[in-house]
């Protein structure tokens, strides 16, 4: 479909004025195309040569407004560092309207009436972070946004004190409603207020509740299993996003504002990505009971339209659920079947992320090389790239006793484990060298690196280089706000 023809829907307008502010974009001083996505345009039916155009800078840029649209930021409240803020919004973030399902938003698109002291604009670091990203998450399966186009410009913004290119990125979800939304509407004290928000989240995210008794209730109880699975998702692949604040929490169950995120390099439990978290309240072990303390903050907001006890009571299951989910997949990347063994695979599990923080082994490399282990007799593909060896060869003890009552081998572990130990992960130092070659106008690398993202399995024989570990002095890093 030609970009002209693509008509876009705003259905937000149905709630009251007070919860958005219609406002048009400021567009960027000489944008230009660093990436487009064809993956995320073949889910709007957008034609690709479209994305090669002007028009399609335009767009994203804010220039271009597309038939149907009435760009407008969104209010929400939310939790910030477990601190209630009562009022936050889209201080960067511009809605478009919908095409297909899908909810389009331009992120730092300028000034609305939600910027606070900021100066409503992304620079080109944090972008192609985003950008690339929400790619990578959906390459390995993991619920997220998604993203269809990213944008340079000659406009500059400061940031950790130095003059950055400002960019946009053009982010696509199924949903942008947040638990801070309910947060923000549940001060209207207003049962009807609540309901509509209710109704509008189940319309876009669980249409299979609109005609259900105590459909409220049930959208609660799905976003709970969602939720449980999502972060069983980020904590098997050591996935860190940085800033779980309920302003920041997909009530869709989506991986949603990408900021100071990480995915682990060497395996360390306590990671901490942000470093504004001076407390680690967003540490990678701390993820599921975080957005646990989410879920639950969520369920005063609803206390009009459904049974608080009935939810409070459903969250009995979250983190029984989580944990059955992490350990499946976590057996799954050791070739085992978690329905064998009983809790010597658990035992196993915990062992093993023992033994890689104390050996200091870089968490996702650990799994593709086990993989493609051939004996247990030579561990040197492994071993070699510990900085201490002995931890894991004590755990191989412990493992090869579990293959063996499971009368595995390696030919039938590798079967299950290659689905699921991806070659390529998109580490941050791997992110940084496509963000300093594009500060010098080349793209090339944010073009290659969306293809490893959206295909971690594949081979990428000019890359091989971003399958091996870390290098230690840019291993687990922490990264600001502003990355």
């Amino acid at each position: 479909m030609k970009l002209n023809k693509l008509k876009l829907e705003v259905d937000y307008f149905e709630f009251d004025e007070k919860y958005y502010n219609k406002i048009n974009p400021t567009p960027l001083k000489n944008p230009k195309l660093v990436s487009f996505n064809p993956l995320a345009c073949d889910l709007i039916n957008l034609d690709y040569e479209e994305c090669k155009t002007q028009d399609f800078v335009d767009f994203i840029n804010g220039s271009k407004i597309l038939e149907g649209s009435t760009p407008f930021a969104m209010a929400y409240a939310g939790h910030q560092f477990g601190y209630f803020v009562p009022q936050l919004g889209d201080g960067r973030a511009i809605n478009l309207g919908s095409v297909n399902n899908w909810y389009l938003q331009t992120k730092g698109s300028g000034l609305t009436r939600y910027s606070r002291q900021g100066d409503g604009r992304a620079v080109l670091r944090s972008s192609i972070r985003e950008y690339l990203m929400s790619e990578a998450m959906f390459g390995l399966g993991i619920p997220t946004t998604r993203a269809l186009g990213i944008i340079d410009s000659d406009s500059f913004a400061h940031r950790d004190w130095e003059e950055e290119s400002c960019a946009i990125v053009l982010r696509m979800s199924p949903s942008w409603i947040r638990v801070g939304t309910f947060e923000y509407f549940a001060r209207s004290r207003d049962k009807e207020t609540i309901s509509q928000l209710a109704d509008y989240v189940i319309k876009q995210s669980y249409p299979h509740l609109e005609n259900e008794e105590n459909k409220y209730e049930k959208m609660f109880y799905s976003l709970t299993d969602k939720t449980a699975e999502l972060l069983a998702l980020w904590q098997v692949y050591g996935f860190q996003h940085g800033v779980m604040n309920t302003d920041n929490f997909s009530m869709a169950g989506l991986t949603i504002d990408y900021g100071p995120y990480a995915f682990m390099d060497y395996f360390e439990k306590n990671s901490i990505c942000n470093h504004t978290d001076a407390e680690g309240r967003y540490s990678y072990n701390n993820q599921p009971y975080v957005a646990r303390w989410n879920l639950f903050a969520l369920i005063p907001t609803l206390k009009l339209i459904c049974d608080e006890s009935k939810l409070e009571s459903y969250m009995k299951a979250f983190l029984p659920q989580h944990e059955k989910i992490y350990l499946d997949m976590m057996n799954k990347r050791l070739g085992l079947d978690a329905s064998k063994s009983g809790n010597s695979n658990l035992n196993l599990i915990l062992e093993l992320l023992g033994s890689l923080e104390n050996a200091k082994m870089d968490y996702n490399v650990f799994f593709y090389r086990l993989t493609h282990l051939k004996s247990f007799e030579d561990l040197s593909s492994i071993l070699d790239i510990a900085v201490f060896q002995e931890p894991l060869k004590q755990w191989f003890e412990s493992y090869k006793k579990v293959c063996d009552e499971q009368e595995t081998t390696f030919e039938s572990r590798f079967e299950v484990m290659k689905k699921v130990n991806p070659k390529y992960i998109l580490k941050n130092y791997i992110l940084q060298e496509a963000i300093e070659k594009a500060h010098d106008g080349n793209y090339s690398l944010v073009n290659d690196l969306l293809k490893i993202a959206q295909n971690p399995y594949d081979e990428h024989p000019d890359f091989e280089r971003y399958a091996r570990q870390t290098p230690m002095n840019f291993a687990n890093i922490k990264l600001s706000c502003s990355s």
